[in-house]
C-alpha cells in the first residue's frame, strides 16, 4: 500500500524533471514537520522519536527554516 503511494509519487517527480537533491531534500523536510507536529514542536522529543541526534535535529529546522513555535 505504503510502496504502491511511494511509486505514484516518484513517477510524478521523475516525469515532472525533480533532481534527486530536490526530491530528497523536500521529503526530508516535510518528514521533519510532520514529526515535530506531532511532538508538538518539541525538537528533544521528536529527534528521539526519529533516532536522531537532537543537534543534527536542530541543524535540519534551521537549514530548512522551519518555525517549531507554529507546530504547538
Amino acid at each position: 500500500m505504503i510502496k504502491d503511494v511511494l511509486e505514484k509519487v516518484i513517477d510524478e517527480m521523475v516525469c515532472g524533471g525533480i533532481l534527486w537533491h530536490e526530491a530528497a531534500t523536500e521529503f526530508e523536510k516535510l518528514f521533519i514537520i510532520r514529526v515535530l507536529r506531532q511532538h508538538r514542536g518539541n525538537v528533544s522529543k521528536t529527534a528521539e522519536v526519529m533516532d536522531v541526534h537532537r543537534n543534527t535535529l536542530s541543524k535540519k529546522v534551521r537549514l530548512y527554516s522551519i518555525e517549531t513555535r507554529e507546530l504547538r
